[in-house]
This record gives C-alpha cells, structure tokens and sequence, in this order.
C-alpha cells in the first residue's frame, strides 16, 4: 500500500531552450562517458519539501531503499523521467523502479569501495530464480544478465551540495562499457582511466550507467549530503523479468 500526503506536487525548474539542444548534441558524450551531471533540476522549494518528507521517513536511520511507497515519491519521480534535460539520455519507454536514498553526514560517515551497481529489484517468478534471488527491506533482487544492466540509468538527486569535503562520488568515465567487472579488471581500469569527482550542486542531478564504476570516500568536513537514487530501465525486461513496480 502506498501513503499519501496532502502535499501538492513536487515542482521542477524546466530548462530553457539552448540547454535542452545543448543536451541533445551532449547525449553521445554521456553513453561514451557513462555520466553527465545537470545543474538546477530541482528547485530550492522541492529540495525542501523533498527534506520534510525525509525527516518524517527516515528518522533514526541512515537511508532505505523502499521511497517509492510514498506518494511524493512516486509524483517527483514521474516528473524527472519526463523532465526535457533527462528524458534525452533516458530509453524509448523508461520506467522508474525503486528509489533508495542516502545519507552522510558526522553521525553517518562511511567510505565506498569502487564497485558496479549490478543488482535490481524484481517481482519473484519463476524467471526470477535462475539469477538467485536475495531479500533486502521486503524486495527481491537479482543480478540479472549484462544486456540488462546496460540498459539501466540512474538519476541521482543531491538535495544538498555536493562537495570535495563531504564524500563525493568519484566514478572510472567509460567503465560501463567494458560490462560486468572483476576485481583485476576494476583496479586495472582506475589505474588506466583515472577517477573524476563529481561536484553536485543543491537541486542538480547525476545522471549515470550503474555499470559505471564509481566510489566515494568518508566526508572530511560535517557538511551533510543526502542523495536519492532513482533507477531507470525499459519497462520490459529480457529473460522473463518483471520489475518489483514500474512508474
């Protein structure tokens, strides 16, 4: 069951025009790059309406992987997949499938391993067994075939700024293309590649391959940083997969 709020609807800023073609002439470069990050998606006022809910969802813990259950998740969610800067570097027919959100801040400092996102939250048929399905916060996941995670995009929301003191995403460009990675194979495409930060700025989103490799480190300063993670893919899935709910 999905809980409802008497908020109205999430507003987002709507880019002008030159943005949108600059975009357009920019999609190459964010599916050979496996990343873009756009600025100034998010209003100041939906940061902060987006903080309220937070609050009264997350209270003593540090994130949870299960936003959508909630309506204004669901409507913000909506509006980015069809938002003119995002829609570009999305699919035909894309879909929203879970939303997980992050926090790091002094009570909750943490550092991440360079890794691939290679899991997904599915309905469990009997398609669904042959992957090997595990149980987190009530949804089932696999690690589905490479055809499907090349396929996915995830929209990371940054509600608050992101800087080179609290934590960064650090990502390897171009590691997605190379599919599913052993542990050589990571070490060796961050000695060759390199890592970029990406700076975030309060309301932007970053735009990534979940097969992009990517890390982040423990925040230096307190300043806080609070992400949600939406993850995007075609509403039909290869191999007799069905998405755990598609928006």
């Amino acid at each position: 069951m999905h809980h409802t709020t008497n908020t109205s609807e999430c507003a987002l800023t709507i880019s002008g025009q030159s943005q949108i073609l600059s975009a357009t002439s920019s999609n190459e470069e964010f599916h050979r790059q496996g990343y873009a990050i756009l600025p100034q998606i998010c209003s100041v006022q939906t940061c902060n309406e987006i903080s309220d809910h937070l609050a009264a969802v997350t209270k003593a813990r540090p994130g949870t992987r299960r936003l959508l259950a909630y309506d204004w998740c669901r409507v913000l969610a909506k509006s980015l997949k069809s938002h003119p800067l995002i829609s570009l570097l999305l699919g035909p027919t894309p879909v929203i499938n879970q939303c997980t959100y992050f926090e790091k801040s002094s009570a909750r400092n943490w550092l991440v391993a360079l890794h691939q996102d290679v899991s997904i939250a599915i309905q469990p048929n009997a398609a669904a067994i042959q992957w090997g399905i595990t149980h987190k916060e009530g949804l089932s996941f696999v690690q589905p075939p490479v055809e499907i995670l090349e396929q996915l995009v995830a929209l990371r929301v940054h509600l608050d700024d992101c800087t080179l003191d609290n934590g960064p995403l650090k990502v390897v460009p171009g590691s997605h293309q190379q599919g599913r990675l052993t542990d050589p194979m990571i070490a060796k495409l961050r000695d060759h590649s390199g890592e970029i930060v990406c700076l975030v700025p309060k309301g932007g989103v970053l735009v990534m391959r979940p097969l992009l490799l990517h890390a982040s480190s423990k925040m230096a300063l307190p300043h806080r940083r609070r992400v949600l993670h939406f993850l995007c893919g075609p509403r039909q899935l290869l191999h007799g997969l069905v998405w755990h709910e598609a928006i």
